[in-house]
């Protein structure tokens, strides 16, 4: 009757635990809010937020009107906006209906949606999870992505408006209505005679088509989960192939799917020209469709080879694949271009992407760091799918390890995609906490069972002994009638091995969300104070009073083929990650932006803050309207190597004005330490000049400066050059005592004056 009871209820106790993991989700999320919250507004954590505010409230001053061009940024062009309306949308319509009109208050409701889109993501986790499992794979599943941590913790923060939430979001409904879509397809007769039965499969698809517009609509980079149906497309046709069934609810499904996109994506148009994937053009539209095409001929193929020896079907897709890639390759290079740039970018990496922190490739001492005892359950989860469908594949497992592994390439390309990742490192660990559990629970059950009667039986076990009465003696004595009850509680003894499996599963499920919801509390704590830097709000509330209007109207959406910048119109320089607060702020317009626009060629900043040359960096000011440049401690300190890197990529660390030699440790020890130092040349830089020394005159000081004689890396076969002696000495002395050097100096040695101090200059400067 109490096991009844329990199923009777099972689905409110599973609704309860879900409201109780959401709400954890909020509260956690929300912790920030304590020291974020002013009475001026939100001080907003990170860059891009800044920007999206600035974009909530230049749409809600112009519901439902979207600005694609921006001449509030990237003086004096403006800058094109590359993602999509959704997310800003969202917002603005909770904005509307709170009646939020003031800076402030839309910044309070604009802060909350982050959190509440990952309240969402908790029960979307659960029914992919159930629908790959079971329900307790389902309910672990959401446990976990409510605590778990890395980028998807902290971009769904309060006071993180970004819409990197919202494509994790839309992403995973995608994933969880095509994979419903697909068994619901396998399971029917694909046949025009059966169109009632195929009723549940196309409304899933329909539905699988509108969440990938949801992706799209926020980011253009769904491109990502088009690439991942069609790598799917190709393996499961395979793996059909070689199981001799039909891959005709692949074509059904697809063809459904991405005709609802190309639908969807011609009504949204197209902002952007050209075919990059990576912004709003018609190259959408081409892969979807060659998606669609893809997998026809695909079915077309498999019938075709249906007789043959299996290993036809791999051989003939290597050839047809090596035969598409020649004639796009001489015959449509636009299209070949075009894959080609689009995977460069999703797995590539170049010089001044390391500048980038988001950009920058996933370590192992990172993933471990971030997900930890989590990779372990993962990849327990990918074995766990495997193993299942060694005999019978299971499409839906299918496509969770391809999306998986896809997902996994494109984070170890760029660390940005753990928001991403995270989705699939709580599902995998999940499938694999579910799988044991599912396996050993019985073993369990039956421990405890045996623990509680062994805790009952020694008073019942001595009242039954006095009350048994002596029994008859047979020719086969006690053993015949012992024998039953041996063999019965032989059958009753746990398996000790698979309750060994247990506890090693839930022990590192609980660690994982322990430590997991343990990070998650740090991170939102420390958010509390992680906004804009007092400093930097201060100065630019200052620009914003005290320097002269642009004479563009900061609210108004501007045509890009038709405006122009009025003649009292200026930019204001600075360094990129600066560029959105100087827009938000200042309401002022700013040479560059954190989207990497305006930053490298000849009039960039990069090549302005690094320039030696007063003249060469004036014109550049002159050529695109510059009328301020603001500077901090960091672009001449910790971020110097950036702009360095944008101006020369082969300059990568900005080696030329920070030198890093090797140096003896100490007197009687043969090791040799890295060490950087501060040359010449970085403080000629025009931010050394403005930032070190106020754009004042200087002359040598009375101080001292390293002189130091080295030699070439090559000579003493090391990663830097050697130094092999070094000595204080006055500037002036010092500059003489290399030169000198330097006229004499051996093949491979040099002698250089350098400074261990990034305010120190050993030369006078702006002569």
């Amino acid at each position: 009757m109490a096991q009844m009871d329990i199923k009777k209820y099972q689905p409110y106790i599973i609704i309860g635990l879900i409201v109780i993991l959401a709400l954890l989700t909020l509260w956690t999320r929300g912790i920030p809010a304590e020291g974020l919250v002013t009475d001026e507004g939100v001080n907003l954590l990170g860059n891009d937020p800044w920007y999206n505010l600035r974009q909530v409230e230049q749409t809600v001053a112009n519901f439902p009107a979207y600005a694609w061009f921006d001449a509030m940024t990237l003086y004096p062009t403006g800058d094109m906006i590359y993602w999509g309306p959704l997310f800003i949308e969202i917002i603005s319509v909770f904005c509307l209906l709170a009646g939020a009109t003031t800076r402030p208050e839309i910044m309070l409701v604009a802060s909350w949606v982050p959190p509440l889109m990952a309240v969402v993501m908790v029960p979307v986790v659960y029914l992919l999870a159930r629908k790959i499992a079971d329900w307790k794979t389902g309910l672990i599943a959401a446990g976990l992505i409510a605590v778990i941590g890395s980028n998807y913790a902290y971009r769904s923060l309060f006071g993180f408006v970004d819409h990197h939430i919202a494509e994790t979001l839309f992403s995973t409904i995608f994933v969880l209505a095509y994979v419903t879509a697909l068994l619901a397809a396998r399971g029917a007769t694909i046949s025009r005679a059966n169109l009632q039965g195929l009723k549940i499969p196309a409304i899933t698809a329909i539905i699988a088509g509108v969440a990938y517009l949801l992706g799209y609509f926020t980011m253009p980079t769904m491109i990502l989960f088009a690439l991942i149906v069609a790598v799917f497309t190709l393996v499961q046709f395979i793996l059909d192939y070689f199981q001799g069934r039909s891959s005709n609810y692949l074509v059904f499904v697809n063809a459904v799917v991405f005709i609802v996109v190309i639908i969807g994506t011609v009504a949204f148009g197209f902002p952007h020209p050209g075919l990059d994937l990576s912004r709003y053009t018609i190259g959408h539209v081409i892969t979807s469709a060659a998606l669609i095409a893809g997998t026809a001929a695909l079915y077309g193929l498999s019938v075709f080879l249906k007789e043959r020896p299996k290993y036809y079907f791999p051989l003939a897709l290597l050839a047809i694949a090596a035969v598409v890639t020649a004639v796009l390759y001489v015959a449509l290079p636009d299209i070949y271009n075009l894959l080609i740039s689009s995977l460069i970018s999703f797995f590539g990496e170049q010089p001044v992407t390391t500048t980038v922190q988001e950009a920058r490739a996933w370590s192992p001492a990172a993933a471990w760091a971030t997900f930890h005892w989590g990779l372990l359950l993962a990849a327990g989860g990918a074995a766990t799918l495997i193993w299942q469908n060694r005999k019978e594949v299971n499409p839906a497992h299918t496509f969770v390890l391809v999306w998986t592994a896809i997902i996994l390439g494109s984070t170890a390309a760029h660390v940005r995609y753990e928001y991403y990742l995270a989705v699939n490192i709580a599902l995998l660990s999940a499938v694999f906490a579910g799988a044991v559990l599912g396996a050993t629970w019985k073993e369990v059950a039956l421990l405890l069972r045996k623990g509680s009667a062994d805790s009952a039986r020694p008073a019942a076990g001595r009242a039954e002994k006095r009350e048994e009465p002596p029994k008859k003696k047979s020719k086969k004595g006690a053993r015949a009638a012992d024998a039953p009850k041996a063999k019965s509680r032989k059958r009753d003894q746990p398996d000790y091995l698979k309750i060994s499996g247990f506890v090693l599963a839930a022990a590192l499920t609980l660690l994982f969300a322990v430590t997991s919801f343990q990070g998650n509390l740090d991170l939102a704590n420390s958010a509390k104070y992680s906004g804009m830097d007092s400093q930097w709000m201060e100065a630019l509330e200052w620009m914003g009073e005290n320097t002269p209007d642009p004479g563009v109207d900061y609210y108004a959406i501007y045509d890009p083929e038709t405006f122009t910048y009025p003649e009292e119109s200026y930019g204001v320089m600075s360094w990129w990650d600066y560029g959105h607060w100087i827009t938000f702020i200042s309401k002022r317009i700013p040479n560059n932006n954190p989207f990497q626009h305006g930053v490298a060629g000849p009039n960039g900043s990069a090549v302005y803050l690094v320039s030696t040359s007063e003249e060469a960096a004036n014109r550049i000011l002159d050529n695109i309207g510059t009328r301020y440049v603001v500077t901090d401690y960091q672009v001449v300190m910790g971020k110097f190597h950036a702009p360095a890197t944008w101006a020369d990529p082969n300059d990568t660390g900005g080696l030329r004005f920070q030198p890093v030699f090797f140096v003896p440790m100490g007197s009687g020890s043969a090791g040799y330490q890295a060490m950087q130092f501060y040359n010449q040349d970085y403080y000629m830089t025009m931010v050394s000049r403005l930032h070190n020394f106020d754009g004042s005159m200087t002359e040598p000081t009375t101080g001292s400066v390293l002189y130091v004689e080295y030699v070439d890396p090559g000579m003493a076969n090391a990663s830097y050059p050697v130094v092999t002696r070094a000595q204080e000495m006055n500037a002036t002395a010092a500059a003489a005592a290399a030169a000198a050097y330097n006229l004499n100096a051996p093949a491979g040695s040099h002698a250089t004056v350098l400074n261990l101090h990034y305010g120190y200059q050993a030369d006078s400067i702006l002569q």
